[in-house]
């Protein structure tokens, strides 16, 4: 949307270049399940996807998107879905609000450029079902568990904060009426994988940016310096991968990341250690505890008699004594180890192991007193997201890919026919 009026200025100058033969105009192009799309419907689509920032849309994609529409309609009427007109007044509104008018300037905004209000109803109407039908269908099913929130912070937590980068660029010139061609190149080279070293040998041959003669190679960028649009593509990469087309005005571009640089959260390499110990006579009494115990949970079985004695403990690692917490160091989840002090032995058992911020944000429970050290060891987390957006992040990824493979089902499951 944030291409609106240079789309319709696009529109508007296709529209005068390409004049549309009536005869055929309605003549069907594909049936799904029996309900046609004319060639009239595609054209259609693919003026208003271009209309909407996609300069580059072929007929082709026009024509999936319908499909895809056809196929959404359908998976709403079996579920006895459909959409009130106030309902898809709303939808109209808000759609059009975001390129700042109202549905009426939206549709007279399109007419103008030769969209009639149908497609855009159409275009709306389908995703208001469909959202409707993931509601019902999808949602109930997806769950999010605790342990997969954790996961996802403990990865943040040990992820660099991206400070600066060091990319490649490459510009293909795409004067009115070669955009197409341009696009096409474009996907072209961000679908060969092309390593640091091809990318360059592409820019030389293709780019018209005054970097070519480099290889399209820029110096080190900071991230505040990139626009915001940007940044969220280019931190996406990892090092040795290419954006996708992107298409600006007059030209299509593709970044390629050869480096990155940055630095960890404060307290990111700080634990919180849940170990468990029990004083025993000697190491071979601790060994063979340690080698019949299975969680620290049936440590407490299996030392029977002495299950009181057994001291469980969640501290900060730096709370830890020195020869328990070097052990604790090798050992991974329920595992067991032995302190040897000659006279007697400590049977040691690692229950857990995570980041300090990760802990904090779960509100994990220490036994540790406040001159222990916790406080230090759980530094600041604003940096990090609350787990409530964590877990909606998670969920809305299930609910998107839940989606997709829902619609890819319904494609595979409809009778699609070309005459």
């Amino acid at each position: 949307m944030r291409h609106f009026l240079s789309g319709l200025a696009l529109a508007a100058t296709l529209a005068a270049s390409t004049p549309v033969l009536a005869q055929g105009l309605f003549q069907p192009v594909v049936y799904i399940n029996n309900a046609a799309i004319t060639r009239y419907e595609v054209q259609q689509r693919q003026k208003f996807m271009q209309i909407l920032g996609a300069p580059g849309t072929t007929e082709q994609e026009a024509q999936q998107a319908l499909i895809d529409d056809r196929l959404r309609n359908h998976a709403a009427r079996q579920l006895g879905i459909v959409p009130t007109e106030q309902g898809l007044q709303n939808g109209l509104e808000e759609f059009a609000s975001r390129a700042g008018l109202s549905a009426a300037e939206f549709t007279a905004a399109l007419e103008n450029a030769g969209v009639e209000p149908q497609a855009y109803r159409d275009f709306v109407s389908a995703g208001l079902v469909w959202r409707s039908v993931i509601r019902e269908r999808v949602v109930p099913r997806i769950k999010v568990s605790d342990a997969e929130v954790d996961q996802e912070l403990r990865r943040q937590v040990e992820t660099p904060i991206l400070s600066r980068v060091l990319i490649s660029e490459l510009i293909i010139p795409a004067p009115p009426g070669q955009e197409q061609q341009a696009l096409n190149l474009g996907r072209q080279i961000a679908g060969a994988n092309l390593s640091s070293d091809q990318f360059e040998d592409a820019a030389r041959q293709y780019s018209a940016a005054e970097s070519a003669q480099s290889g399209g190679r820029l110096a080190w960028v900071n991230i505040d310096n990139l626009p915001p649009s940007l940044r969220p593509i280019i931190t996406a990469l990892q090092p040795g991968q290419t954006t996708q087309p992107l298409t600006v005005e007059g030209a299509v571009v593709l970044f390629h990341l050869r480096d990155s640089q940055g630095t960890l959260r404060p307290g990111a390499t700080d634990q919180v250690i849940d170990y468990a110990t029990l004083r025993l006579p000697s190491a071979a009494d601790a060994a063979t505890l340690g080698a019949r115990t299975r969680s620290c949970d049936d440590l407490y079985i299996q030392a029977g008699t002495q299950a009181g004695q057994v001291r469980r403990q969640t501290v900060p690692q730096g709370a830890i004594p020195t020869l328990v917490a070097q052990r604790l160091a090798t050992l991974d989840r329920d595992e067991t180890g032995v302190v040897d002090y000659g006279n007697a032995a400590d049977l040691v058992m690692l229950c857990s192991r995570q980041p300090a911020l990760v802990a904090d944000m779960a509100e994990v429970p220490t036994t540790a007193l406040p001159e222990d050290g916790v406080e230090a060891a759980v530094p600041n987390a604003d940096a990090l997201p609350t787990r409530e957006a964590v877990r909606d992040e998670i969920f809305n990824r299930k609910a998107n890919a839940a989606a997709e493979a829902y619609l890819a089902e319904l494609r595979a499951d409809a009778i699609i026919r070309r005459p």
